[in-house]
């Protein structure tokens, strides 16, 4: 058995471990500063050295860090447009579209507002896009176009609004896409109808193509429709005039 002696000697040496330990933990230790020392900027570095390496889902978590600790900072505003590119390229839209939204409705008169205005287009378009049904030539016009409305009409603004922007060349072209999609999406409509003998209601679609979409790859099925929608009807007359009006349009192409 372990007489006093002994007990007080290990008592005295654990006693003297734990403040050795309590000294080399304090607030002085240098990884304790390294720590607390690190500004923004270093913060800020290793989040885009992730973004740089496509490592989305990290440099979300250490961006939405600093926008937490720092919503005032002379960063601020690069992490929020970071931020909204991690969202979009990590396939978050349903962050990332708030997070463009309210950029654009903090900062009006933000020097990079139409980079904010192409992102949003960008998300939106992602959002109306389903690439399972790309992959397997499954056809998704018939889905929500929700979206896709509004990708479209983000690329509208932007050209609108900053025609010398460097982003409307591809949104341009990013258009003609969504004007096909849009156009295809009244061409199943209408054939829908006309399934249905629903001439009247089929011939008001293809209509709509030929006022709004005339630029896109519709407007043969559209006139296709109509003339034999003005056939089922009994009208030769306007029958005739869209036979005229594709012969004219196929000859064009």
């Amino acid at each position: 058995m372990l007489n006093f002696k002994t007990i007080k000697k290990l008592a005295i040496s654990a006693f003297t471990v734990v403040i050795l330990s309590a000294c080399t933990s304090s607030p002085n230790d240098s990884d304790v500063e390294r720590v607390q020392d690190r500004s923004p900027q270093a913060v800020y570095q290793q989040a885009k050295e992730h973004l740089d390496n496509k490592m989305y889902t990290r440099a979300i978590t250490i961006l939405t860090e600093l926008e937490t600790r720092f919503p005032f900072g002379p960063l601020s505003r690069q992490v929020q447009l970071d931020l909204m590119f991690a969202y979009y390229k990590s396939g978050r839209f349903d962050e990332a579209l708030p997070s463009i939204d309210r950029f654009v409705r903090l900062n009006p008169n933000h020097p990079q507002l139409d980079y904010v205005i192409y992102m949003r287009g960008l998300v939106n378009m992602e959002t109306g896009l389903n690439a399972f049904q790309d992959f397997f030539g499954i056809d998704s016009a018939d889905k929500d176009m929700e979206a896709t409305r509004d990708a479209f009409a983000d690329f509208k603004k932007l050209i609108k609004t900053y025609p010398e922007s460097k982003y409307n060349t591809d949104a341009k072209k990013r258009m003609t896409v969504l004007l096909d999609k849009l156009a295809r999406h009244e061409i199943i409509i209408a054939e829908y109808y006309m399934r249905r003998s629903a001439y009247v209601a089929a011939l008001n679609r293809c209509k709509y193509i030929l006022q709004y979409y005339q630029q896109s790859s519709a407007v043969k099925p559209a006139l296709t429709i109509m003339i034999e929608a003005y056939e089922q009807l009994g009208l030769p007359d306007m029958k005739a005039d869209a036979e005229r009006m594709l012969a004219a349009n196929s000859s064009s192409l």
